[in-house]
């Protein structure tokens, strides 16, 4: 969590907790440069959550669409899995609640990362190599936080 906050400082955003609307998770507003996360949201949606809004910032969306949802979706999903550890684990468990548990995310992100960023080709799953630097620094120091 303490690494998300960070990014979303480093790109000049403040994260907030309210109380938001029914069925409001989360929102990015621009124009305020904050996210706001529903405070009732356990740790792991709320990590899932402040991902999928630094998914919104970081593709300059304005405007809620289909599209736009799945783009943060994918940031999220690449933001917070670990390739190697997901294979790793994939290993053990292909349940995905286990996966979610395993790396403290919802089982949407684990959903949206085999949807979005995994290709299988004759028996071999390949990753998507679309990391931008912020993401490959956030893993950087997530693993200096482990």
């Amino acid at each position: 969590m303490r690494a998300l906050l960070h990014l979303a400082a480093q790109q000049g955003l403040t994260v907030h907790a309210a109380h938001l609307e029914e069925g409001v998770l989360g929102m990015y507003s621009p124009d305020e440069a904050r996210i706001y996360f529903d405070i009732k949201l356990t740790a792991f949606e709320r990590r899932s959550v402040i991902a999928h809004e630094l998914g919104h910032h970081h593709h300059g969306h304005t405007c809620d669409s289909e599209a736009n949802e799945r783009q943060a979706d994918a940031y999220a999903a690449r933001l917070l899995i670990d390739p190697e550890r997901y294979a790793a684990l994939c290993r053990v468990s292909m349940d995905h609640e286990f996966l979610a548990e395993e790396f403290g995310v919802t089982v949407d992100v684990i959903r949206s990362f085999e949807q979005h960023c995994l290709t299988p080709m004759r028996g071999v799953t390949y990753v998507h190599a679309r990391l931008g630097a912020a993401q490959w620094r956030l893993r950087r120091e997530r693993r200096a936080y482990a």
